[in-house]
């Protein structure tokens, strides 16, 4: 991770969320890699619902506690573990919204999505945000393991998402899109 103000100047999270069909979502949320908490805390702001913040580094999961105590949000629910390895161990249909934040470049991204897809409700959303594929970004994985956004849609189709945003400019160095779980589906 970069420093973290220099990671703040590369998003509007409320902005974003907004973007990514937030607004809507409904029930439980859960950030894949909370990093920072920037999105977390963004999320949990004037929301009842939990948000599940996983990480698998312990400096994270302080960071992101620290944020939701120093903005009083009662809902943040920080979870220091290893994901990539071991999913999340939520109940299956348990949330509404799902985020896998610059974190698509692991080795073995679709675990991944089809985690988020088994944590979500049917008609749940799973939003994505990764590095746009150019070396003048100032931060990001290497071009050879970042994704490019046809590899992520691929990626959530494959796990039973269905596309609702397929793509949307996140500038200066991102982009995202929109998946969700099909609303009839057992």
């Amino acid at each position: 991770m970069p420093a973290e103000q220099m990671w703040q100047g590369f998003f509007d999270p409320t902005a974003i969320l907004a973007k990514l069909g937030f607004a809507d979502a409904d029930g439980d949320t859960v950030d894949f890699g909370c990093g920072f908490g920037t999105f977390t805390v963004a999320a949990a702001a004037g929301r009842k619902d939990t948000v599940h913040a996983f990480d698998l580094d312990p400096e994270m999961i302080a960071a992101t506690t620290r944020k939701a105590e120093a903005l009083r949000l009662q809902n943040v629910r920080p979870v220091l573990r290893d994901f990539v390895e071991g999913g999340t161990d939520l109940s299956d249909g348990s949330a509404g919204y799902a985020m896998l934040f610059n974190i698509l470049h692991a080795e073995r991204p679709q675990p991944l999505v089809r985690e988020a897809f088994r944590v979500l409700t049917p008609g749940g959303k799973l939003a994505v945000i990764h590095w746009i594929h150019d070396e003048s970004t100032p931060r990001g994985p290497a071009l050879s393991i970042r994704p490019r956004p046809e590899q992520c849609q691929q990626w959530l189709v494959e796990a039973g998402f269905e596309l609702v945003v397929p793509f949307v400019p996140l500038p200066p160095y991102h982009y995202g899109l929109v998946g969700r779980r099909p609303p009839h589906q057992p």
